[in-house]
């Protein structure tokens, strides 16, 4: 990525400095994130509030979870709390006495609550947005299966269905945000005798859940680098850093190739191309299929190239290399015959011929 400057008009000037004056009155947001229960983000949100009580800050916390550890409980006798106020038979984080006190940072847990009727606001988040535009710096933390656009990617791993929610947009204003990693095998030591059993299951979908929260801290940095040039008056231009191939047919699972295409596209200001490589007397069901999977490539707004080869896989390569491309994404039965073990799959040339271009398989 490279930045520039250039002169600019007296209006953005003057958009420039309200930018930055709005920026400075407003608090900052720290998130830590998790992707399972039983990493700790709690304890590490709780950990720094305590940091910087004893560096001179002004800490408060405005909200934790009801049930707590020991070593939660050890961490909150060191700092103030400020006690919740009852809503008809519930709680909520109390805004107004916080805002009265206006403490330098606030510490708040479970930020995709709901709050009941007759709240200040309907969620916690919104409090949290309230404290931030008083100019109070908030921590938090919160699990990725809160987050409203992720909520149904997690809950295809997990299996579990969450009501409550936090946008995407308003993580997006993060100013810092830390991924709370720790190794799978740690988080299912925290599960009952039940999930121990699928240990190497369970990995796999912690696994998975902890990569869907890398990418989504890597996107909110790259905002926050965004917004820091945008406030600053300075422009900025990628160069594509990623070419993504993706080779469809019509029995490929294309959907999950291009959505995952996709997101890395984006993440790295990449190009995406769906290519079919043409096959001769393809039948009416194949067909319906073929064009099923280039709907969704164009949804996804790919470039889309029909190729014309007698030799598949050197008609893949040679566009590749013609074209830049650093990845090609391509599906894979995993039903083997017993001649492809002994002469090798097409899948097996692919791999060994594409050198420098890396293949990512995708079973179906």
């Amino acid at each position: 990525m490279q930045t520039s400057t250039k002169r600019r008009t007296p209006e953005e000037l003057l958009e420039q400095v309200q930018a930055e004056e709005a920026y400075e009155k407003r608090g900052r947001l720290k998130v830590f994130l998790g992707y399972a229960s039983g990493v700790g983000k709690s304890f590490r949100m709780l950990d720094e509030g305590r940091r910087r009580a004893e560096r001179g800050q002004d800490v408060v916390v405005g909200a934790v979870q009801p049930q707590r550890a020991s070593e939660i409980e050890a961490l909150l006798s060191k700092l103030r709390v400020i006690p919740l106020r009852p809503i008809d038979g519930n709680t909520v984080m109390d805004v107004d006495a916080i805002l009265k006190r206006h403490p330098g940072v606030c510490l708040v847990d479970g930020l995709a609550y709901d709050n009941p009727p007759g709240s200040r606001n309907a969620s916690r988040w919104e409090d949290v947005e309230q404290l931030l535009d008083a100019g109070i710096s908030v921590i938090t933390s919160v699990n990725i299966q809160y987050i409203d656009e992720l909520r149904e990617r997690v809950a295809k791993i997990t299996g579990k269905v969450v009501t409550q929610t936090v946008p995407r947009k308003f993580l997006n204003s993060a100013d810092e945000i830390v991924v709370v990693d720790a190794p799978p095998e740690m988080c299912i030591r925290t599960q009952d005798a039940e999930m121990k059993a699928r240990a190497t299951t369970q990995a796999q979908k912690l696994s998975e859940l902890r990569e869907i929260a890398l990418l989504f801290a890597a996107d909110v940095v790259d905002l926050q680098l965004e917004q820091y040039l945008q406030r600053n008056g300075m422009t900025q231009t990628f160069g594509a850093q990623e070419r993504i191939m993706i080779c469809v047919t019509p029995r490929a699972n294309a959907a999950a190739m291009i959505a995952s295409g996709r997101r890395n596209a984006d993440r790295f200001h990449g190009d995406l191309t769906v290519a079919y490589v043409r096959q001769p007397e393809i039948s009416a069901d194949d067909q319906a299929a073929l064009d099923r999977n280039l709907a969704i490539a164009r949804d996804a707004k790919a470039h889309i190239e029909i190729l014309d080869g007698d030799d598949p896989i050197q008609t893949i390569l040679s566009f590749a290399r013609e074209h830049g491309v650093t990845q090609v994404f391509v599906g894979h039965s995993t039903h083997e015959h017993w001649w492809e073990r002994l002469t090798g799959t097409p899948l097996d040339r692919l791999i060994r011929d594409a050198n420098d271009i890396d293949v990512r398989v995708f079973p179906h």
